[in-house]
């Protein structure tokens, strides 16, 4: 890993991570991870271990899917399990909601809280990578604690 500063939204999301107990480190891989199988192989994760953080809209009300980055959600099926419609949400929308450029969305450290899901396949791996907050930036976790920080809720996505 290289030593440099964190952008200030990367350091906005380690600030979060450690007010809600989480070590807050976020390191920035030597070679870019602009893909999810980039960021696996320069964290030396198994590709299924990598999660995006995604912006929806259920019925109209933005909320965050934390998705194991092989899944890619069902909008029928997901949306009958959370009770409503869900559509993506723009690019632009995603944006201003989470204050983070779209490549590089965290699960947490937003504006505001939105309503949290989390993948239950990522349960299977002893630790999972999301994004900083900002291109380029991981963090790592696991399950339970990914739960814990984000006041997320399991849930199956096919």
């Amino acid at each position: 890993m290289r030593r440099s500063s964190l952008p200030p939204v990367a350091c906005r999301v380690a600030e979060t991570l450690i007010a809600r107990g989480h070590h807050g480190v976020i390191v920035c891989p030597e070679t870019p991870t602009p893909t999810a199988a980039d960021a696996a192989r320069a964290m030396g994760a198994q590709p299924t271990a990598i999660l995006t953080a995604q912006v929806f809209l259920l019925d109209n009300d933005p909320v965050l899917l934390l998705v194991a980055d092989h899944h890619h959600v069902d909008l029928a099926r997901t949306g009958n399990r959370l009770d409503g419609t869900l559509t993506p949400a723009s690019t632009a929308l995603a944006e201003r909601i989470t204050g983070q450029p779209i490549d590089g969305t965290a699960p947490l450290g937003h504006p505001t809280n939105l309503p949290t899901w989390v993948d239950t396949a990522l349960a299977a791996h002893p630790e999972v990578w999301a994004a900083g907050g900002h291109p380029n930036t991981v963090f790592r976790t696991n399950f339970r604690e990914l739960v814990r920080i984000t006041a997320g809720l399991p849930i199956e996505i096919d």
